[in-house]
């Protein structure tokens, strides 16, 4: 059994690599709104909603019930459009 206090759950006999994880700044970088992704796009927001349905947009990822976007993502979509 896992041990409190030691990185081990009570139903797991290994570590849980989820507490070993190293967070790197890079990752803690503020996530984008759909709205924030339009204006840096220049895109009205329901054109962003028609390309996710559609998959062919920028990667958004559902927090929730928010849809966010990882800034690095949006950069490395406008540069794969050219």
């Amino acid at each position: 059994m896992g041990v409190r206090g030691q990185g081990l759950l009570p139903w797991r006999s290994t570590p849980c690599r989820r507490h070993h994880r190293r967070v790197h700044m890079s990752t803690l970088t503020k996530l984008w709104t759909v709205e924030d992704v339009a204006t840096f796009l220049g895109v009205p927001v329901a054109t962003l909603y028609q390309w996710r349905h559609h998959r062919t947009g920028p990667r958004g990822h559902r927090i929730g019930r928010h849809l966010r976007y990882v800034p690095g993502d949006v950069m490395s979509w406008v540069q794969d459009q050219e």
